[in-house]
């Protein structure tokens, strides 16, 4: 527990909450004084996830559903009374090149990665207006990737998206600047996840991957927590429309030679 708790009293949506990033933010945000909505798929677990914790309340549900921002929010007053933080952190990674990209893989990975943020941040930020009325600020964060700098094969549909969840981000940050609230995206690089556990089980890749990064190791959950905690503290009060890479350095040596 921190001595000096950064989110203290605040109330926070984040969404893929049953595991890697999404998991290891809630507990951090829970840590640091916020009440937490984590939100994962039925049959994530989330629930026994979080089990305990009487300042995180499990919601399981699809992003994509027509009624899940409502539900998000709905359980977020009711249960805490009110939204100061929304974090869009679920999205799918596909895997296929262009010229073989089935339809349904392109639709499915912008209906997660990009509709689904966008109807959550539309529902949200009404909410999120009339809570900084009284508190003067408020936080909305998107998950992107390093994959918005940069691409490789077989990431059309992911890269596609990531391009679009930064173009989204920053036209929300203009919308709702005057209000107090900062909508900013961190752009993760390589982090150890379930979602990429079968990509780094191949030695070769961990190796490319660990190399290509100046730290020389691949990211972490926790690495991605500790960056959305500082981006919904005070102390990003002054940061907004900003695509904050978190990738150990990866992104400094541009060229073919980056793995995939």
């Amino acid at each position: 527990m921190s001595t000096h708790q950064r989110l203290g009293g605040r109330v926070a949506i984040i969404t893929g909450g049953a595991s890697g990033i999404g998991r290891a933010t809630v507990e951090l945000f829970a840590a640091e004084g916020a009440s937490v909505v984590a939100v994962d798929l039925p049959g994530s677990a989330i629930a026994s996830v979080h089990a305990g914790n009487p300042n995180i309340a499990a919601l399981a549900l699809n992003v994509t559903d027509a009624d899940a921002p409502q539900k998000m929010v709905a359980l977020a007053l009711e249960k805490f009374g009110g939204l100061d933080i929304l974090f869009n952190n679920a999205g799918i990674v596909p895997v296929s090149p262009v010229s073989a990209m089935p339809d349904d893989d392109w639709l499915r990975t912008f209906e997660v990665n990009v509709h689904a943020v966008m109807r959550t941040c539309r529902h949200a930020i009404p909410v999120l207006i009339e809570r900084a009325r009284t508190t003067g600020r408020g936080r909305i964060i998107n998950t992107g990737s390093i994959l918005a700098h940069f691409t490789d094969h077989s990431c059309g549909a992911y890269a596609a998206s990531k391009h679009a969840v930064a173009g989204l981000t920053k036209t929300i940050a203009k919308e709702v600047g005057r209000f107090g609230i900062t909508a900013n995206y961190l752009l993760p690089g390589a982090i150890e996840t379930g979602m990429t556990a079968g990509l780094f089980e191949i030695p070769e890749v961990r190796a490319q991957w660990e190399q290509a990064a100046a730290v020389k190791r691949l990211g972490r959950p926790e690495d991605i927590a500790r960056a959305a905690l500082m981006l919904a503290s005070d102390d990003a009060d002054f940061i907004t429309g900003h695509g904050l890479v978190v990738d150990g350095g990866v992104t400094l040596t541009a060229g073919p030679q980056l793995p995939m």
